[in-house]
């Protein structure tokens, strides 16, 4: 009897161990299962979340570069309408005066050689009269001036070179007409941008004043229109800079070329006379 109910005992311990392992390791089971369910739910979230944030990135356009032209244009507006627009005048104006001198001065420019054998083929062939007709046909300066000589043919040689001389200075005026004008503007380009940068200043130390306190923002407005008020009357100077000096080497060797044609013309007149 007593070994009866020990083996019973045992039996039932053994039963009742394996039932408990049974339910652990399927407790166990379940909570691997749950935990890759929650890992495999993360990462899908994750990944959805990567996919939304890649897509928001790719609808939005990206940002071009700005141009030059509206960098400039972008800079004109902050430096404000004032100042910057007496100096865009400045630049306007000078442009202006520039182009017309450039125009008139390459319409001024011709081939003296070409002229000087014209007129003393005609003075071969055809006297005072032929020559004048040939500088009346012909544009430009030189032989404007050789005109004014033929027409004093008849008072003597030194009556032409004198009308020469005294018309030689009145070409030159008007080749040099205008030129003082950019010469103005390129003077007053940058005295207009320094006058703004001295109001900018100003307006600067007012805002500080009234702040009561030196911040960078605060300071930040005046100093900008400062500085690009400058930075532009620079740029406006430059600019007709460059322009002036081409007109004045253009009128240079206008007046030279006058002049050794002129030379020639009186030795042309010269020659021809005491024949």
């Amino acid at each position: 009897m007593k070994k009866l109910i020990a083996f019973l005992s045992i039996v039932a311990l053994v039963t009742f161990g394996l039932s408990n392992y049974t339910f652990a390791q399927e407790a166990n089971d379940q909570g691997e299962a749950a935990n890759d369910t929650t890992v495999v739910d993360s990462t899908q979230n994750v990944a959805e979340e990567v996919a939304q944030e890649v897509a928001t990135v790719a609808e939005v356009p990206e940002e071009k570069p700005l141009t030059f032209h509206e960098v400039l244009k972008e800079k004109f507006i902050e430096g404000g309408p004032g100042f910057m627009g007496i100096v865009l005048l400045a630049l306007i104006f000078g442009l202006a005066i520039s182009i017309e001198r450039i125009i008139y001065l390459s319409m001024a420019s011709v081939n003296t050689k070409k002229i000087l054998n014209n007129v003393e083929s005609a003075l071969e062939s055809g006297g005072i009269d032929q020559a004048k007709e040939v500088v009346r046909d012909t544009r430009g300066p030189v032989a404007s001036i050789f005109s004014e000589g033929l027409n004093r043919w008849d008072d003597g040689m030194a009556e032409v070179e004198k009308a020469i001389i005294a018309y030689g200075s009145v070409v030159t005026g008007r080749l040099e007409s205008g030129v003082s004008w950019i010469s103005l503007f390129i003077a007053l380009a940058p005295m207009l941008g320094f006058m703004g940068t001295v109001i900018g200043m100003i307006k600067a130390f007012d805002d500080i004043a009234a702040a009561g306190d030196i911040s960078p923002t605060i300071v930040a407005d005046g100093i900008k229109v400062a500085l690009l008020t400058t930075v532009f009357g620079l740029i406006v100077a430059i600019i007709l800079q460059i322009f002036y000096n081409l007109i004045i080497s253009k009128i240079e060797s206008l007046v030279n070329d006058m002049e050794d044609s002129s030379i020639a013309f009186i030795d042309i007149l010269a020659k021809h006379s005491k024949k």
